[in-house]
């Protein structure tokens, strides 16, 4: 990562600030901090930034504004950093339109795992990836071959299905909303569904499939492909 790498950074706080803005130069991004949600907006219109950080409690408003507006024109990743900790908020943040949600306290490693992973969903979805492998696991979407250790997993094509839209997002939490809407439509709700694929596809791809490594659930959100080293 380099100075290229624009980071705006939405939040009130002065020592968060300080710690984030520190943490970020220390790692080569370029922070942009903004103070309000009117200051976050005209620094995202104007500064067209590659990663968007927001808090949510500001003090003209709630965040979750600048999520659906921004929205509405761009498709840059934005990660929400609150102290909200309840499963309805993240969701919430989450089908709002956020790539991503960290919860306050966090460390500072993690953000920035969560800030690659980002980068690389943005990535994907502009077509310049077309192969993801995270530990013993590489998913080659042009040819939709699944391997583990080099030996080919059959999915069916809803399996498949699911484990690219999982992967399309790797290293962030999908709610189940937001994987039954893209693997079974928007009319779908019924979260069973989502339950029993989940458990083929770990049943399939995971060394041990009730300690799962790689489709991590989130209790009460959705689930995550974890990144891992590969293998």
């Amino acid at each position: 990562m380099n100075e290229s790498i624009r980071v705006v950074v939405v939040e009130d706080d002065p020592q968060m600030l300080r710690f984030l803005k520190a943490g970020l130069e220390a790692h080569g991004f370029c922070p942009l901090e903004a103070r309000t949600i009117k200051d976050g907006l005209a620094r995202i219109v104007t500064e067209r930034p590659d990663v968007v950080l927001l808090d949510l409690a500001l003090p003209d408003g709630d965040g979750m504004g600048v999520i659906e507006e921004v929205r509405a024109w761009s498709r840059v990743p934005i990660i929400v950093l609150s102290a909200r900790a309840a499963a309805s908020e993240k969701i919430a943040a989450l089908d709002c339109g956020a790539n991503d949600y960290v919860t306050k306290p966090f460390d500072m490693g993690e953000l920035l795992a969560r800030i690659r992973a980002a980068l690389r969903q943005d990535l994907r979805e502009k077509g310049g990836e077309e192969i993801v492998v995270t530990g013993p696991l590489k998913i080659d979407f042009v040819r939709r071959v699944v391997s583990l250790h080099g030996t080919e997993a059959r999915l069916s094509p809803r399996e498949f299905a699911l484990l690219k839209t999982l992967a399309t997002h790797a290293g962030m939490v999908m709610t189940h909303s937001m994987l039954l809407a893209a693997v079974w439509g928007p009319e779908h709700t019924e979260s069973a569904y989502l339950r029993i694929y989940i458990g083929r596809l770990r049943h399939k791809i995971e060394a041990d499939p009730a300690r799962p490594r790689l489709i991590v659930t989130e209790a009460g959100i959705g689930y995550r492909l974890k990144i891992l080293a590969p293998e």
